[in-house]
């Protein structure tokens, strides 16, 4: 067995135990997630992510090591993106906030399932046809365009084609059942709103994830580094949910540095037969946009107009 499969399958067997921990011990019972819980579980995952870091530099060297450190921040950085979706639907359909840490467990679960279909899928695909690379690169640089110009997002659930799918397979609830996704009605399956709200957060997972795959392979197209970033950016995306959901609309210029990573990435696809942007230059341009994005966010104080519409929200 080579060295890589054995990191393969130690992997996979950790996101696993942690998974069966998350579920099975610390969040057994359905419960509001404190500022101060969501805080440390984000520190833990940071920290996890950082010492694993560490363990890729001694295995594969420091060029891999900053690509998965590059990789990690630009999925990180695209997730907080997701916090926005998540804060409009669970409020769109008034889910108690004991209720939210299961739909986003399970929401990562499929996400987790998905995200390696497209990473594998991705990398063959760019093996065997090296034109897919500028499709890629024209994907970022419009999304990143999009993202640049694009008003306030909405959520309309009455136009989702999944949720009009589940909608005539099931029965719906009008009330929640607690944590439950399913429940029997004279002896009839029905579907409770957790479940339609579950169907949302996977649909829109499944939405970033055509920006975000794009996005790392933009800097790697080593399997194990884009899978393993990947997975660890999801897995510390539900603490980072809750520790940022009361101060996340105070990041009002975030969108605008996240479409400037995309656009950047893509021109560095674009561009990489003639021209490669080492990734040292890549992880400081990242870190640089970021970094201006929240200072501006922070220093910068919004108008009258933008003070009574994030009142509205």
């Amino acid at each position: 067995m080579s060295t890589e499969t054995m990191f393969w399958i130690f992997f996979n067997a950790f996101v696993l135990i942690m998974l069966a921990l998350d579920l099975g011990v610390f969040h057994r019972k359905a419960h509001k997630v404190s500022f101060k819980e969501s805080l440390t579980w984000t520190i833990v995952w940071i920290s996890l992510a950082m010492i694993f870091n560490g363990i890729i530099y001694l295995w594969k060297g420091p060029v891999k090591s900053v690509e998965f450190f590059t990789g990690y921040l630009i999925e990180l950085s695209l997730s907080v993106d997701n916090l926005f979706v998540f804060l409009l639907i669970f409020g769109y359909f008034k889910v108690p906030q004991e209720y939210q840490h299961r739909v986003l467990f399970w929401g990562i679960i499929g996400a987790l399932v998905m995200r390696a279909i497209f990473i594998f899928a991705g990398i063959a695909l760019i093996n065997k046809f090296h034109w897919v690379i500028y499709v890629f690169a024209g994907v970022l640089i419009f999304s990143g365009i999009k993202m640049l110009f694009q008003k306030d997002k909405a959520i309309e659930p009455e136009k989702n084609p999944v949720v009009k799918l589940v909608r005539r397979l099931f029965p719906i609830t009008r009330n929640y059942h607690g944590t439950h996704f399913f429940v029997r009605k004279k002896k009839i399956l029905a579907a409770t709103p957790l479940f339609v709200v579950l169907i949302l957060v996977e649909t829109t997972d499944l939405i970033f994830a055509v920006d975000s795959i794009p996005a790392i392979l933009g800097i790697t197209r080593d399997s194990f580094i884009v899978y393993t970033s990947n997975v660890f950016a999801i897995l510390g995306l539900r603490s980072l949910y809750f520790t940022l959901a009361g101060i996340i609309q105070l990041f009002r210029f975030l969108n605008i540095g996240l479409a400037l990573i995309l656009v950047f990435i893509g021109v560095k696809m674009a561009i990489m037969d003639w021209y490669h942007i080492p990734i040292q230059y890549a992880l400081f341009t990242v870190l640089g946009i970021l970094l201006i994005s929240i200072l501006a966010s922070i220093l910068i104080k919004p108008s009258n107009t933008q003070k009574e519409n994030t009142i509205g929200n």
